[in-house]
């Protein structure tokens, strides 16, 4: 199978108001064995001292650090996405929720990958309730069978046991072969090659509150041709457990983003009319632009 050809890549991390957890996230990326050219971050509406907790890491952070933000109005996640596909200066994204801490080999196992016509689909490792609160207060990431973390039972997925470790190695040979599969939509841990996000005009933005946006731009990107291909062994990221923001069930196919997601797979929709193309003219790609401190771009 031959390599990928990205030429550049951004990491684009989705945040509100979770500064510790952020932190984390983007010690993390700055640890990476293939550094990122630079790193997005998307946030929902946080508090200024999130932006304050920005320009400090910027100082020293070893690759370009931009903070693109919006008011807070609500969950409004598939509109601040598209802001930061649309500021991305990268061929190839990675989208990484602010909670969830990189292996020092996540970029490159997504990079190694990446293939024209596929977008790759990763996983994460939801660490307990006491390991979460080992890496809040500064402990470094474990990764490996004896990660201390919950694994959702396969025929009970109402119940959290402690099984499947092997899903917590880096194997990368394996990951290779496994890379053939499917998947499940999450966008936690996910990649594409931006030109792809362009053609189906990235998230819905009617897509307001907690739920779907993931699976309903998945929906759409396999309508335009592209393949999902399942990352395991391999661009692994742990997630601090924190409680829901959802106090609804996320599958109710009453919930409007359930009705838009349920459409858009009826429609055999590729296209949003409600999307990126809304932010492209925003955001000046230049190269040649100093993003070393954090800029805050606005709605």
């Amino acid at each position: 199978m031959p390599k990928s050809a990205v030429a550049s890549v951004t990491v684009m991390v989705s945040t509100y108001n979770w500064k510790e957890a952020l932190a984390l996230s983007l010690r993390s990326l700055a640890g990476q064995s293939r550094l990122p050219d630079e790193v997005v971050v998307a946030d929902d509406g946080s508090r200024e001292d999130t932006a304050e907790l920005l320009r400090g890491i910027a100082k020293t952070f070893p690759v370009p650090l931009r903070h693109v933000w919006q008011p807070d109005e609500g969950f409004r996640k598939s509109r601040i996405l598209n802001r930061a596909i649309a500021a991305a200066r990268s061929d190839y994204i990675i989208q990484l929720d602010g909670d969830m801490l990189a292996h020092p080999n996540f970029v490159e196992d997504h990079l190694d990958l990446a293939r024209p016509g596929r977008f790759l689909q990763g996983t994460r490792i939801r660490t307990t309730v006491a390991e979460t609160a080992r890496l809040i207060g500064g402990g470094q990431p474990r990764f490996g069978w004896f990660v201390d973390a919950y694994f959702r039972d396969e025929k009970d997925r109402s119940t959290w046991h402690f099984g499947r470790r092997h899903h917590t190695l880096r194997l990368p040979w394996l990951a290779k072969i496994k890379s053939r599969s499917t998947g499940h939509p999450m966008g936690c841990n996910v990649s594409f090659w931006r030109e792809d996000l362009i053609r189906v005009n990235g998230y819905d933005e009617r897509m307001h509150g907690y739920g779907s946006e993931d699976l309903e731009i998945d929906i759409r990107l396999r309508n335009a041709g592209l393949r999902r291909a399942q990352i395991k062994f391999a661009a692994l990221a742990l997630h601090l457990e924190h409680k829901s923001v959802s106090n609804m069930d996320p599958a109710d196919p009453e919930l409007p983003n359930n009705k838009l997601l349920f459409a858009s797979k009826e429609h055999h929709l590729v296209r949003s009319e409600f999307g990126l193309d809304a932010h492209l003219a925003d955001f000046v790609r230049s190269p040649a632009m100093d993003l070393r401190a954090p800029r805050s771009e606005h709605a």
